[in-house]
């Protein structure tokens, strides 16, 4: 498995840099978690998007689908052959955002639900409610064929058995956007929440994204392994096109 940071910002994009969207790949199959603002001109860096497999959300705020219609604009009006339909895996709790992922021909929203393990294309994927002023999930995505574990937390606030979910992960993405003392935040999680879970969860990498524009990101990074405190365990302030292969 193969995960690349495609946005990486909370809220807006900064810099020439976007918000929320993740690449993950394997055996041919490509997986876009989330698609937020400037999605689509990094993943054109990286591949025709056209070949993209399947999308999925984790929820409906801008900052993590701003780039889903025109997605389904660029499949509409660029190929000149035929082309499958683009499958789009959303909750159904939000019933108007999750109707706007199904275009006649073109894309097909598809439910997910938090009591179901989903199978999509070489992923097993099982989902945790996570804390935040609208309906989110976090993401367990298991590679078939190695069993590698990929933890997306979504967005969300520190709740108790976040931990439990992203238990063991080889690699746990995070919504760390607050400094230390800002803990128990109804949307997001701060340093301090972010380098305890990943102590308790005894994950083996551990990003940081869903960045604010301005504050400290070193402070943000050296916060998390201060809790964190292993050393055996790298911390890395998600940028573009960083890469882990699992």
């Amino acid at each position: 498995m193969k995960v690349t940071v495609l946005g990486f910002w909370g809220g807006f994009p900064y810099e020439d840099d976007g918000t929320t969207s993740y690449l993950v790949e394997s055996d041919g199959f490509s997986l876009l978690l989330d698609a937020g603002s400037s999605t689509l001109v990094r993943l054109e860096e990286r591949m025709n998007p056209i070949d993209l497999d399947a999308v999925i959300l984790t929820h409906y705020h801008h900052d993590h689908i701003a780039d889903v219609g025109v997605l389904q604009y660029l499949r509409q009006l660029k190929p000149k052959q035929p082309i499958p339909v683009l499958p789009i895996y959303g909750h159904t709790l939000d019933k108007w955002h999750f109707s706007e992922m199904t275009m006649e021909g073109i894309s097909e929203g598809i439910g997910y639900y938090e009591d179901e393990v989903l199978e999509v294309g070489p992923f097993v994927i099982s989902f945790q409610k996570t804390r935040h002023p609208v309906t989110c999930y976090a993401m367990r995505i298991v590679e078939q064929k190695s069993g590698k574990v990929f933890v997306f937390t979504g967005d969300t606030g520190y709740f108790e058995g976040l931990s439990d979910f992203c238990k063991d992960a080889d690699l746990l993405i995070t919504d760390t956007y607050f400094l230390e003392g800002h803990e128990n935040h109804k949307a997001h999680l701060t340093s301090k929440e972010t380098g305890l879970i990943a102590k308790e969860a005894n994950v083996k990498q551990l990003v940081l994204s869903h960045l604010q524009q301005d504050i400290d990101l070193e402070l943000l990074k050296h916060q998390t392994e201060d809790y964190l405190n292993n050393p055996g365990v790298s911390v890395t302030l998600a940028e573009r096109f960083l890469t882990i292969k699992l």
